[in-house]
Protein backbone atom coordinates (compact mmCIF):
# COMPACT_ATOMS: atom_id res chain seq x y z
CA UNK A 1 0.00 0.00 0.00
CA UNK A 2 2.92 2.43 0.87
CA UNK A 3 4.35 1.99 -2.36
CA UNK A 4 1.37 2.54 -4.86
CA UNK A 5 1.02 5.65 -2.63
CA UNK A 6 3.95 6.48 -3.58
CA UNK A 7 3.58 6.02 -7.27
CA UNK A 8 0.57 7.57 -7.37
CA UNK A 9 1.84 10.52 -5.55
CA UNK A 10 5.11 10.65 -7.98
CA UNK A 11 2.56 10.21 -10.75
CA UNK A 12 0.61 13.60 -9.73
CA UNK A 13 3.89 15.83 -9.11
CA UNK A 14 5.25 15.15 -12.60
CA UNK A 15 1.52 15.81 -14.19
CA UNK A 16 1.44 18.83 -12.04
CA UNK A 17 5.51 20.04 -13.04
CA UNK A 18 4.21 19.83 -17.11
CA UNK A 19 0.33 21.46 -17.97
CA UNK A 20 0.32 22.95 -21.30
CA UNK A 21 -1.83 25.34 -23.58
CA UNK A 22 -5.45 23.82 -23.80
CA UNK A 23 -5.35 24.88 -27.47
CA UNK A 24 -2.30 22.93 -28.42
CA UNK A 25 -1.98 18.96 -28.68
CA UNK A 26 -0.08 17.60 -25.98
CA UNK A 27 3.63 17.03 -26.36
CA UNK A 28 5.89 14.36 -24.72
CA UNK A 29 8.17 16.64 -23.17
CA UNK A 30 9.69 15.73 -20.14
CA UNK A 31 11.00 19.01 -18.35
CA UNK A 32 10.01 21.39 -15.80
CA UNK A 33 9.37 24.16 -17.92
CA UNK A 34 8.87 24.56 -21.60
CA UNK A 35 8.10 27.13 -24.96
CA UNK A 36 7.90 27.83 -28.15
CA UNK A 37 7.73 31.07 -29.65
CA UNK A 38 7.86 32.72 -32.92
CA UNK A 39 10.35 35.55 -33.27
CA UNK A 40 8.95 38.13 -35.31
CA UNK A 41 5.80 38.48 -33.54
CA UNK A 42 6.40 37.27 -30.28
CA UNK A 43 3.62 34.75 -29.95
CA UNK A 44 3.76 32.09 -27.61
CA UNK A 45 2.60 28.92 -29.49
CA UNK A 46 2.95 25.93 -26.91
CA UNK A 47 3.65 26.54 -22.92
CA UNK A 48 4.65 24.54 -19.87
CA UNK A 49 4.99 26.51 -16.45
CA UNK A 50 7.08 28.97 -18.80
CA UNK A 51 6.95 31.50 -15.46
CA UNK A 52 8.24 29.82 -12.90
CA UNK A 53 11.66 30.31 -11.47
CA UNK A 54 14.28 28.48 -12.16
CA UNK A 55 17.95 27.90 -12.67
CA UNK A 56 19.03 28.24 -15.83
CA UNK A 57 22.77 27.30 -15.91
CA UNK A 58 24.70 27.91 -19.23
CA UNK A 59 21.62 29.56 -20.98
CA UNK A 60 22.73 32.24 -18.53
CA UNK A 61 25.20 33.04 -21.41
CA UNK A 62 22.69 34.26 -24.18
CA UNK A 63 22.41 37.66 -21.98
CA UNK A 64 26.15 38.19 -21.70
CA UNK A 65 26.42 37.42 -25.33
CA UNK A 66 23.52 40.11 -25.93
CA UNK A 67 25.35 42.77 -24.14
CA UNK A 68 28.26 41.90 -25.73
CA UNK A 69 26.58 42.26 -29.05
CA UNK A 70 25.16 45.30 -28.54
CA UNK A 71 28.25 46.72 -27.26
CA UNK A 72 29.91 46.08 -30.85
CA UNK A 73 26.51 47.37 -32.56
CA UNK A 74 27.04 50.81 -30.18
CA UNK A 75 30.85 51.13 -30.87
CA UNK A 76 31.87 50.81 -27.48
CA UNK A 77 34.14 47.38 -28.45
CA UNK A 78 35.01 45.50 -31.36
CA UNK A 79 35.40 41.90 -32.51
CA UNK A 80 39.15 42.47 -33.00
CA UNK A 81 39.50 44.03 -29.45
CA UNK A 82 42.05 41.94 -27.29
CA UNK A 83 40.73 41.00 -24.10
CA UNK A 84 43.47 40.30 -21.51
CA UNK A 85 42.47 37.43 -19.23
CA UNK A 86 42.86 37.95 -15.16
CA UNK A 87 43.23 35.55 -12.42
CA UNK A 88 39.72 35.62 -11.69
CA UNK A 89 38.90 34.74 -15.17
CA UNK A 90 41.04 31.47 -14.74
CA UNK A 91 39.83 30.57 -11.60
CA UNK A 92 36.52 29.73 -13.16
CA UNK A 93 35.19 26.19 -12.69
CA UNK A 94 33.09 23.62 -14.98
CA UNK A 95 33.21 24.33 -19.01
CA UNK A 96 36.06 26.57 -19.50
CA UNK A 97 38.44 27.48 -22.57
CA UNK A 98 41.34 27.00 -20.00
CA UNK A 99 42.08 30.75 -19.80
CA UNK A 100 45.35 31.48 -18.03
CA UNK A 101 46.08 34.77 -16.05
CA UNK A 102 47.70 37.04 -18.52
CA UNK A 103 46.46 35.07 -21.31
CA UNK A 104 45.20 37.75 -24.53
CA UNK A 105 42.51 36.65 -26.53
CA UNK A 106 40.30 38.93 -29.38
CA UNK A 107 36.78 39.19 -28.39
CA UNK A 108 35.49 37.61 -31.59
CA UNK A 109 37.58 34.59 -30.14
CA UNK A 110 35.89 34.66 -26.83
CA UNK A 111 32.60 34.95 -28.39
CA UNK A 112 33.46 31.75 -30.06
CA UNK A 113 34.58 30.24 -26.73
CA UNK A 114 31.17 31.46 -24.98
CA UNK A 115 28.91 30.36 -27.47
CA UNK A 116 30.44 26.77 -28.76
CA UNK A 117 32.40 25.87 -25.85
CA UNK A 118 30.38 27.33 -23.11
CA UNK A 119 33.34 29.01 -21.43
CA UNK A 120 32.53 30.35 -17.79
CA UNK A 121 35.97 31.87 -17.98
CA UNK A 122 35.37 33.60 -21.69
CA UNK A 123 32.18 35.14 -19.81
CA UNK A 124 34.00 35.98 -17.10
CA UNK A 125 36.83 38.16 -19.60
CA UNK A 126 34.12 39.71 -21.49
CA UNK A 127 32.17 40.74 -18.76
CA UNK A 128 35.44 42.38 -17.22
CA UNK A 129 36.63 43.92 -20.42
CA UNK A 130 32.98 45.56 -20.62
CA UNK A 131 32.18 46.89 -17.21
CA UNK A 132 35.59 46.26 -15.24
CA UNK A 133 34.31 43.92 -12.91
CA UNK A 134 31.97 41.00 -12.95
CA UNK A 135 29.62 42.44 -10.56
CA UNK A 136 29.22 45.60 -12.45
CA UNK A 137 28.74 43.26 -15.64
CA UNK A 138 25.95 41.63 -13.49
CA UNK A 139 24.31 44.97 -12.68
CA UNK A 140 24.06 45.66 -16.74
CA UNK A 141 22.23 42.42 -16.91
CA UNK A 142 19.81 42.38 -14.56
CA UNK A 143 19.14 46.17 -15.89
CA UNK A 144 19.09 44.56 -19.24
CA UNK A 145 16.81 42.31 -18.08
CA UNK A 146 14.35 44.80 -16.81
CA UNK A 147 14.40 46.67 -20.26
CA UNK A 148 13.50 43.26 -22.39
CA UNK A 149 10.53 42.65 -19.45
CA UNK A 150 12.40 39.52 -17.83
CA UNK A 151 9.97 40.03 -14.58
CA UNK A 152 10.95 36.63 -13.24
CA UNK A 153 14.64 36.84 -13.46
CA UNK A 154 17.53 37.69 -11.49
CA UNK A 155 20.95 37.48 -12.51
CA UNK A 156 23.89 36.91 -9.92
CA UNK A 157 26.87 36.14 -12.19
CA UNK A 158 27.97 36.04 -15.94
CA UNK A 159 28.19 32.48 -17.18
CA UNK A 160 25.26 30.90 -14.73
CA UNK A 161 27.54 28.65 -12.33
CA UNK A 162 25.21 27.22 -9.61
CA UNK A 163 24.53 30.31 -6.85
CA UNK A 164 21.46 31.12 -4.42
CA UNK A 165 19.24 33.41 -6.08
CA UNK A 166 20.19 32.79 -9.91
CA UNK A 167 17.04 32.42 -11.49
CA UNK A 168 15.09 32.40 -14.85
CA UNK A 169 11.98 31.81 -16.19
CA UNK A 170 11.06 29.42 -19.82
CA UNK A 171 9.29 33.13 -20.56
CA UNK A 172 12.39 35.21 -19.88
CA UNK A 173 14.95 32.91 -21.59
CA UNK A 174 12.82 33.19 -25.29
CA UNK A 175 12.75 37.26 -24.48
CA UNK A 176 16.42 37.31 -24.12
CA UNK A 177 17.02 34.49 -27.24
CA UNK A 178 14.84 36.83 -29.24
CA UNK A 179 16.43 39.85 -28.63
CA UNK A 180 19.79 38.20 -29.11
CA UNK A 181 18.51 36.60 -32.28
CA UNK A 182 18.11 40.21 -33.98
CA UNK A 183 21.81 40.26 -34.20
CA UNK A 184 22.67 38.91 -37.35
CA UNK A 185 26.25 38.26 -36.76
CA UNK A 186 25.39 35.92 -33.64
CA UNK A 187 25.08 33.28 -36.42
CA UNK A 188 28.51 33.35 -37.22
CA UNK A 189 28.95 31.33 -33.43
CA UNK A 190 26.10 29.55 -33.04
CA UNK A 191 25.75 27.88 -36.01
CA UNK A 192 29.45 26.72 -35.50
CA UNK A 193 29.53 23.18 -35.00
CA UNK A 194 33.25 22.31 -34.79
CA UNK A 195 36.13 25.21 -34.30
CA UNK A 196 39.37 25.74 -32.60
CA UNK A 197 40.96 28.52 -30.85
CA UNK A 198 44.49 29.59 -30.03
CA UNK A 199 45.57 28.98 -33.83
CA UNK A 200 44.20 25.30 -34.00
CA UNK A 201 45.90 24.12 -30.78
CA UNK A 202 42.42 24.40 -28.67
CA UNK A 203 39.48 22.36 -30.75
CA UNK A 204 35.53 23.83 -30.14
CA UNK A 205 32.71 21.18 -30.21
CA UNK A 206 29.47 22.50 -29.99
CA UNK A 207 27.22 21.67 -26.70
CA UNK A 208 24.41 22.57 -28.95
CA UNK A 209 23.92 18.92 -30.84
CA UNK A 210 20.83 20.27 -32.99
CA UNK A 211 23.30 22.08 -34.79
CA UNK A 212 24.62 19.65 -37.17
CA UNK A 213 21.37 17.28 -36.83
CA UNK A 214 18.34 19.48 -36.99
CA UNK A 215 17.22 21.23 -40.41
CA UNK A 216 17.57 25.05 -39.74
CA UNK A 217 19.21 25.08 -36.54
CA UNK A 218 20.71 28.20 -35.80
CA UNK A 219 21.94 28.54 -32.35
CA UNK A 220 21.42 29.21 -29.00
CA UNK A 221 22.48 28.11 -26.03
CA UNK A 222 22.97 24.76 -23.53
CA UNK A 223 22.98 24.77 -20.14
CA UNK A 224 23.59 21.85 -17.13
CA UNK A 225 24.20 21.60 -13.74
CA UNK A 226 23.08 19.38 -10.87
CA UNK A 227 21.38 21.82 -9.56
CA UNK A 228 19.55 23.32 -13.09
CA UNK A 229 19.74 19.83 -14.54
CA UNK A 230 20.03 20.07 -18.45
CA UNK A 231 18.63 23.45 -19.97
CA UNK A 232 18.40 24.79 -23.55
CA UNK A 233 17.09 27.67 -25.60
CA UNK A 234 17.08 26.13 -29.31
CA UNK A 235 16.42 28.34 -32.20
CA UNK A 236 15.69 27.29 -35.43
CA UNK A 237 14.60 29.10 -38.73
CA UNK A 238 12.83 27.47 -41.84
CA UNK A 239 11.12 29.57 -44.58
CA UNK A 240 11.34 32.67 -43.02
CA UNK A 241 9.79 31.55 -39.79
CA UNK A 242 12.25 31.66 -36.65
CA UNK A 243 11.18 29.85 -33.98
CA UNK A 244 12.89 29.72 -30.14
CA UNK A 245 12.40 26.56 -28.41
CA UNK A 246 13.18 26.74 -24.69
CA UNK A 247 13.85 23.65 -22.38
CA UNK A 248 14.29 23.71 -18.59
CA UNK A 249 14.97 21.30 -16.17
CA UNK A 250 15.10 18.04 -18.05
CA UNK A 251 16.21 14.88 -16.53
CA UNK A 252 18.54 14.29 -19.40
CA UNK A 253 20.27 15.72 -21.81
CA UNK A 254 18.60 13.95 -24.31
CA UNK A 255 15.37 14.79 -23.52
CA UNK A 256 16.24 18.33 -23.25
CA UNK A 257 16.98 17.38 -27.44
CA UNK A 258 14.05 15.51 -27.60
CA UNK A 259 11.69 18.24 -26.18
CA UNK A 260 13.49 21.11 -28.02
CA UNK A 261 12.90 18.98 -31.56
CA UNK A 262 9.56 18.30 -30.45
CA UNK A 263 8.54 21.67 -30.11
CA UNK A 264 10.33 22.88 -32.99
CA UNK A 265 8.68 20.07 -34.87
CA UNK A 266 5.21 21.12 -33.68
CA UNK A 267 5.68 24.54 -34.75
CA UNK A 268 6.73 23.84 -38.07
CA UNK A 269 4.36 21.57 -38.90
CA UNK A 270 1.56 23.68 -37.52
CA UNK A 271 2.13 27.40 -38.04
CA UNK A 272 3.06 29.74 -40.98
CA UNK A 273 3.88 33.22 -41.27
CA UNK A 274 1.95 35.78 -43.92
CA UNK A 275 3.76 38.61 -45.27
CA UNK A 276 1.21 41.13 -46.73
CA UNK A 277 3.70 43.88 -47.71
CA UNK A 278 5.05 41.40 -50.27
CA UNK A 279 1.74 41.18 -51.95
CA UNK A 280 -0.10 43.69 -54.54
CA UNK A 281 -2.48 46.13 -52.21
CA UNK A 282 -6.02 46.22 -54.18
CA UNK A 283 -6.69 49.47 -55.71
CA UNK A 284 -7.15 51.62 -52.83
CA UNK A 285 -7.38 55.78 -53.57
CA UNK A 286 -8.04 58.47 -50.97
CA UNK A 287 -8.72 61.84 -51.78
CA UNK A 288 -6.14 64.72 -51.28
CA UNK A 289 -7.36 68.54 -51.09
CA UNK A 290 -5.14 70.93 -52.29
CA UNK A 291 -3.00 68.72 -54.19
CA UNK A 292 -2.01 68.75 -57.67
CA UNK A 293 -3.65 65.38 -57.78
CA UNK A 294 -7.14 65.05 -56.51
CA UNK A 295 -6.48 61.28 -55.21
CA UNK A 296 -2.99 59.61 -54.02
CA UNK A 297 -2.70 55.97 -54.12
CA UNK A 298 -1.71 53.55 -50.79
CA UNK A 299 0.89 51.11 -50.19
CA UNK A 300 1.40 49.10 -47.10
CA UNK A 301 3.47 50.45 -45.01
CA UNK A 302 5.92 47.80 -43.54
CA UNK A 303 6.23 44.22 -43.57
CA UNK A 304 4.49 43.12 -40.72
CA UNK A 305 4.76 39.01 -39.91
CA UNK A 306 1.15 37.77 -39.50
CA UNK A 307 1.45 34.40 -37.44
CA UNK A 308 -1.39 31.56 -38.07
CA UNK A 309 -2.29 28.14 -38.41
CA UNK A 310 -1.26 26.52 -42.08
CA UNK A 311 -5.23 25.05 -42.18
CA UNK A 312 -6.15 28.87 -41.67
CA UNK A 313 -4.31 30.63 -44.34
CA UNK A 314 -6.74 30.19 -47.35
CA UNK A 315 -9.56 31.44 -45.34
CA UNK A 316 -7.24 34.66 -44.15
CA UNK A 317 -8.86 37.94 -45.06
CA UNK A 318 -8.67 41.72 -45.60
CA UNK A 319 -10.22 44.98 -44.32
CA UNK A 320 -9.48 48.24 -45.42
CA UNK A 321 -9.90 51.17 -43.38
CA UNK A 322 -8.58 54.71 -44.96
CA UNK A 323 -8.39 58.29 -43.91
CA UNK A 324 -11.21 60.53 -44.45
CA UNK A 325 -8.85 62.67 -46.32
CA UNK A 326 -5.37 64.10 -47.27
CA UNK A 327 -4.65 67.90 -47.17
CA UNK A 328 -1.61 68.36 -49.47
CA UNK A 329 1.54 68.65 -49.31
CA UNK A 330 1.41 64.94 -49.03
CA UNK A 331 4.64 63.05 -48.65
CA UNK A 332 5.00 59.47 -49.96
CA UNK A 333 5.01 57.50 -46.40
CA UNK A 334 2.65 59.50 -44.79
CA UNK A 335 -0.09 57.48 -42.54
CA UNK A 336 -3.65 56.74 -44.47
CA UNK A 337 -5.40 53.93 -43.36
CA UNK A 338 -5.20 50.51 -41.87
CA UNK A 339 -5.30 46.88 -43.28
CA UNK A 340 -7.17 44.46 -40.71
CA UNK A 341 -6.26 40.70 -41.54
CA UNK A 342 -9.00 38.00 -40.04
CA UNK A 343 -9.46 34.15 -39.70
CA UNK A 344 -12.37 32.83 -38.94
CA UNK A 345 -13.68 35.90 -37.67
CA UNK A 346 -10.42 36.59 -35.34
CA UNK A 347 -7.94 39.37 -35.77
CA UNK A 348 -4.05 38.43 -36.44
CA UNK A 349 -2.60 41.30 -37.07
CA UNK A 350 -3.04 45.04 -38.35
CA UNK A 351 -0.92 46.66 -41.06
CA UNK A 352 -0.68 50.18 -41.64
CA UNK A 353 -1.11 51.74 -44.78
CA UNK A 354 0.29 54.92 -46.36
CA UNK A 355 0.74 57.25 -49.50
CA UNK A 356 2.38 55.81 -51.94
CA UNK A 357 3.80 58.96 -53.35
CA UNK A 358 4.26 62.94 -53.32
CA UNK A 359 1.63 64.99 -54.03
CA UNK A 360 2.35 68.68 -54.02
CA UNK A 361 0.34 71.61 -53.02
CA UNK A 362 -1.07 73.67 -55.45
CA UNK A 363 0.17 77.03 -55.69
CA UNK A 364 -1.52 80.01 -55.25
CA UNK A 365 -1.74 81.01 -58.65
CA UNK A 366 -3.25 77.66 -59.73
CA UNK A 367 -5.73 77.62 -56.77
CA UNK A 368 -6.86 80.76 -58.00
CA UNK A 369 -7.70 79.92 -61.51
CA UNK A 370 -9.46 76.76 -60.05
CA UNK A 371 -11.60 78.56 -58.81
CA UNK A 372 -12.23 80.99 -61.58
CA UNK A 373 -12.91 78.18 -63.76
CA UNK A 374 -15.27 76.69 -61.45
CA UNK A 375 -17.05 80.51 -61.36
CA UNK A 376 -17.35 80.67 -64.94
CA UNK A 377 -18.82 77.30 -65.09
CA UNK A 378 -21.60 78.23 -62.20
CA UNK A 379 -21.94 81.55 -63.95
CA UNK A 380 -22.68 79.89 -67.77
CA UNK A 381 -24.80 77.27 -65.80
CA UNK A 382 -26.87 79.95 -64.55
CA UNK A 383 -27.09 82.01 -68.09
Amino acid sequence: MKKLFTIILCFLLFTQALPVTADAPSLSIKAKACLLMEASTGQVLYESNIHEKLPPASVTKIMTMLLTMEAIDRGQIAFEDIVTASENAKRMGGSTIFLDTGEQMSVYDLMKGIAVASGNDACVAMAEYLSGSESAFVERMNARAAELGMADTHFVNCNGLPCDGHVTSAYDIALMSRALLAHERIFEFTTIWVDSLRGGKFALANTNKLIRFYEGANGLKTGSTDDALYCLSATAKRNDMQLIAVILGAPTTKDRFNGARALLDYGFATYSLSHPAESTLPIQEVPVEKGTKSTVGLRYGEDTSILLEKEKLSRMESRVETTNGLTAPVKAGDAAGTAQFYADGNLLGTVPLVAAEDVPRKSFGRIFLDLLQRWSGVYRKNA
